[in-house]
């Protein structure tokens, strides 16, 4: 047993994650790797050519090749149970509820963190570690775990990473979170991982791997096609101005592909599932200004007792703006920026900073345009 002690390391087969592994053991932890099947290739559709994604058999071998190279075990666990029952599931409910999910964040949050503790105290190890840009460190000042923004703000992942609750930060590793993109690559083929040291990064859905997210639905929900078709386009006043093919398959801020010719460009600005309306209207219709989030999770301070200034982002890799967050309730947080944000969406998350500290984040559940001139005004501090 290595000093530092032992670490389980996510692996997907893919440049960060592979590095993150060799880089412990040349630090000196006793590594063991792990890949984690969360999905079935040969059930997700679309592209049938090559496997792709973290999940295929090329990738779970090139995770196995590093580990045998360099001298520590690798495990692959059959996770495609309680991945489906709850990502899969709430993301499909959440289209069909009118709202836009963030799967990544479902599953770091409540599947692939549990997932991994329960097989880091089965194989004895005290931590766990995965390839996301993000730092991790403890206040003593305030004992927590902090959980902060990569260096390489180009490839920040703590948006990723605001629902990891202290128990779960207090046992994570992000040894890419001092670390550029590029130095990662140069880190691989230093270390001769040449099998994935060019390996270009996946921004697909690990089980959309074609990244059609409509044609997923549709073959996972039994006549939901025929179902929505045909439904409304209308303008804010109510005015019907064509037909869509289904409310679940368009997303607020979306301009391409809604063959309406209105003499002017039009976004979806807001969707109506229990009437299958879809409301568009220009650019400036999109901006809100206010929002509430629930489900939420505070990681700075356990409770945000009085109004305070914060950096709000409302989706990933957006640079922010500055805003004024309070808890109106347990599980409750109120969002005021101090200018219109464009296209704030329901079912996305927000996350607070506080500098490069996360304060805490949520579920975004409501938007809203008005803002009183005092909130306005202490939000623009930080803007």
């Amino acid at each position: 047993m290595s000093s530092k002690g032992r670490v389980l390391v996510a692996m997907s087969g893919g440049v960060d994650s592979s590095v993150t592994a060799v880089l412990l053991a040349e630090q000196g932890y006793d590594v063991v790797g792990i890949t984690m099947k969360t999905w079935d290739y040969s059930t997700s559709g679309g592209r049938s050519d090559k496997e792709v994604g973290c999940c295929s058999l090329e990738s779970m071998n090139d995770a196995r090749a590093i580990a045998l190279r360099h001298g520590f075990p690798h495990f692959i666990v059959d996770i495609r149970e309680e991945f489906g029952d709850w990502v899969i599931e709430r993301f499909t409910n959440e289209y069909l509820a009118g709202r836009t999910p963030n799967p990544c964040v479902l599953c770091n949050t409540h599947i692939k963190w549990a997932a991994l503790l329960r097989r880091a105290d089965d194989l004895d190890c005290e931590y766990i570690a995965t390839g996301h840009y993000a730092r991790v460190r403890h206040d003593d000042a305030r004992d927590r775990y902090l959980l902060s923004r990569g260096l390489d703000r180009n490839k920040d992942q703590s948006y990723a990473l605001w629902g990891l609750p202290q128990e779960h930060l207090a046992r994570s590793i992000f040894p890419l979170g001092e670390y550029t993109k590029p130095d990662i690559r140069q880190m691989a083929a230093d270390f001769g991982l040449d099998r994935v040291a060019d390996k270009p990064d996946s921004y697909e859905i690990c089980f959309i791997p074609d990244n059609d997210y409509g044609r997923f639905l549709k073959d996972r929900v039994d006549g939901l096609a025929e179902e929505v078709s045909g439904g409304d386009f209308v303008l804010k006043d109510g005015t019907v101005v064509g037909q869509h093919d289904g409310y679940p398959f368009y997303t607020i801020g979306q301009r391409r592909g809604l063959d309406l010719a209105l003499g002017e460009r039009v976004y979806v600005t807001h969707i109506d599932p229990d009437t299958n309306t879809i409301t568009v209207g220009p650019k400036e219709d999109l901006m809100q200004q206010t929002l509430t989030a629930r489900e939420i999770n505070l990681v700075k301070e356990p409770r945000l007792t009085d109004e305070r200034p914060a950096w709000g982002t409302i989706r990933y890799n957006d640079a922010g703006a500055g805003c004024l967050v309070w808890q109106e309730d347990d599980d409750v947080l109120k969002v005021a920026f101090a200018e219109p944000r464009r296209a704030i969406t329901a079912g996305q998350s927000v996350v607070l900073y506080d500098g490069d500290d996360v304060l805490g984040g949520g579920w975004i559940h409501e938007v809203g345009t008005a803002v009183d001139d005092e909130k306005a005004a202490a939000a623009q501090a930080v803007a």
